[in-house]
Order: structure tokens, then C-alpha cells, then sequence
């Protein structure tokens, strides 16, 4: 989320919840204001999970201040007692999200010098108006599909072009600049796996792995490019056979797209492996281990295939 809508939203909330605490005549309305700041989160997922953690450490705190402040008085001891106990036990039980807000309320105690109704429900209130309000705030998510699609188009584009080069470093000689492409490509992926899994978890109710599996794919795919641009700078002449494997990779590439099946490309791979299997035996050593090189690169092409021909299949609606 930008900066400037970032603050907007902080701001908002904050304010909303402070109005509401005053509209509701509580004492130290502010807190309110606190709480909801403290409760705002990347994503909607992540807000729901800690109001539902602060609400149990909301009960446990108090408890353990009730307990505190009714065996020590209203005094720095017994706060010193309940933070001793609280602290603890709210990181054991892995509630320590509730901390922070929970204690702010837990001293308004010190101020009121009471355990009454009222007052314990003046800071209930003040710790509901707060949660809520966040995640009234949350339930804001920019939906980024505008960039979610940009990085489908450039990885694949960025994808295509490694394939061509790969391409040309089988029919010429090796091309040293496929390392900078696998390196780009390996940002440009993580950049795009972390912006849909944050919007994964913003889908509360409804929710689609599609482009978490779509990007997923391309990083194994471009695991199985790295395997086979190591193969190829270990070929050290070119013949027939790396030709052909040039020009299946040059028709790899022109079926890269999504909406691809690439169900093709996997027919024709396994009878180019066949016909590589049952061709004329390498008569030098050199011929042996550049021979071993291609059918490797080669077994790796059809795994790249495999991959996209199984997402394919695993989301044909949405082709």
C-alpha cells in the first residue's frame, strides 16, 4: 500500500475511533484512538488473527490486574506484580500482540483507584471500540490486480527472452549474459510472489490460489532453465543434435503463454527423446560428453512442459 494511503487510513481510523469512545461518554477516549493505531495490519487475515488473540489477553490481563490491584492495592507494587505475571504468561501463550494495548488500559486502574462495574467496563469498551475500528479500517484493501497483471506480462516476457537466448547459445557459442537474465528474473518472480501472497491474505471469505500457483510455476520453471543454461556452457561444440534441441527451445517459447496447454510440446518432446535415444552412438569421448549434455538439457525441457502442462490443467477456467 502507498505511503500517502497508508496514513490516510491510519489517520481516519484513529480519529473514528476516538469520536466513537467520546460519542460513547468513556473516559480516556484517546485510548481508543491508540488501540486502533496499534491494531491496523497488512492484511485482513493478519488483523482478524490478532483481534482475536488481543481479545483473550484482554480477559487473562484483567484478570491478573483484578487479582493484582485487589491484593496490593492501587499502587506501583501491584502493577509491578501484574506485569511480572503478565508478561509471562501472555508470551507462553503466544498472546503477546495484546500487550502493549492491553497495559495502556490496565493503568487507567491506577487512575481510578477502582475495580467497579463502570470502570471495568469503560475499558472493555474503550478495547472493543479500538479492535473494531481497525478492522473496520482494514476491511479497506486495494485490491492490486493492475500490478498482479504487469508482472505476469513482464516475467513472461523476461521468461521468453531467456529461452531465446538459451536458444542461440546452442546454435553459436555461450552467451554469459543468461546469468544476469536468471538473476533478473529471480527478483522480478519474488517481487511478484510477495504482492500475491499478501493479497491471498486479504481474501477472508473468498479466496483463489491461481496467481500464487501461476507464479509458483514460473520459479520452478526458471529452477529448470537455470539446470539447463549450466548444461549448455558445458557443451563445447555445436552439431545436429543441439540444433534441433535450439529450435524445439525456440518453440518452447513461442507457446509460453498462459493460455498455452503446451499439451503439443509435451507430445513432440517425447518423440524428439526418442529419436535422441535410439540415434547413432557418440564415437569420442568429447562427442560422448557433449551428447550427455543435450539429453540432459533436453529431460530438463520436458519437465519445464510438464510444469506448465499441469497448471494448465489444474485452471482451465480460467483460460
Amino acid at each position: 500500500m502507498p505511503l500517502l494511503e497508508r496514513t490516510i487510513k491510519m489517520v481516519i481510523t484513529t480519529i473514528l475511533a476516538i469520536f466513537i469512545a467520546e460519542s460513547l461518554h468513556l473516559t480516556y477516549a484517546i485510548s481508543a484512538g491508540i488501540i486502533a493505531l496499534l491494531s491496523l495490519h497488512d492484511t485482513r487475515k493478519t488483523s482478524l488473527k490478532v483481534a482475536r488473540e488481543r481479545l483473550f489477553a484482554f480477559f487473562l490481563a484483567f484478570c491478573i490486574a483484578f487479582f493484582s490491584f485487589t491484593v496490593c492495592g492501587f499502587s506501583m507494587l501491584a502493577f509491578t506484580v501484574y506485569l511480572s505475571f503478565s508478561i509471562p504468561i501472555l508470551y507462553l501463550l503466544k498472546l503477546e500482540s495484546g500487550l502493549v494495548p492491553i497495559t495502556v488500559l490496565v493503568t487507567h486502574l491506577l487512575a481510578f483507584k477502582s475495580l467497579n462495574f463502570q470502570v471495568l467496563s469503560n475499558e472493555f469498551l474503550l478495547f472493543i471500540v479500538g479492535t473494531s475500528t481497525a478492522l473496520l479500517g482494514n476491511a479497506y484493501m486495494r485490491a492490486p490486480k493492475k500490478e498482479i497483471q504487469h508482472y505476469h506480462v513482464i516475467i513472461e516476457r523476461e521468461l521468453k527472452d531467456l529461452l531465446f537466448q538459451l536458444e542461440s547459445s546452442l546454435l553459436t557459442t555461450f552467451d554469459n549474459q543468461l546469468y544476469n537474465s536468471l538473476e533478473r528474473l529471480e527478483i522480478l518472480l519474488g517481487q511478484a510472489l510477495a504482492l500475491v501472497y499478501r493479497d491471498s491474505h486479504n481474501q477472508v471469505f473468498q479466496q483463489t490460489n491461481y496467481h500464487v500457483h501461476y507464479f509458483e510455476m514460473r520459479r520452478h520453471q526458471l529452477r529448470i532453465v537455470d539446470k539447463m543454461v549450466k548444461s549448455c556452457q558445458k557443451i563445447t561444440e555445436r552439431n545436429r543434435q543441439s540444433i534441433l534441441l535450439a529450435h524445439f527451445i525456440h518453440e518452447t517459447a513461442e507457446q509460453l503463454s498462459k493460455t498455452n496447454s503446451a499439451l503439443t510440446l509435451r507430445e513432440d518432446i517425447s518423440l524428439l527423446l526418442e529419436t535422441y535415444r535410439q540415434g547413432e552412438l557418440p564415437k569420442t569421448r568429447l562427442e560422448f560428453e557433449n551428447r550427455s549434455q543435450i539429453f540432459q538439457i533436453l529431460q530438463d525441457l520436458e519437465q519445464f512442459i510438464l510444469e506448465k502442462t499441469e497448471f494448465y490443467e489444474d485452471y482451465k477456467e480460467y483460460h
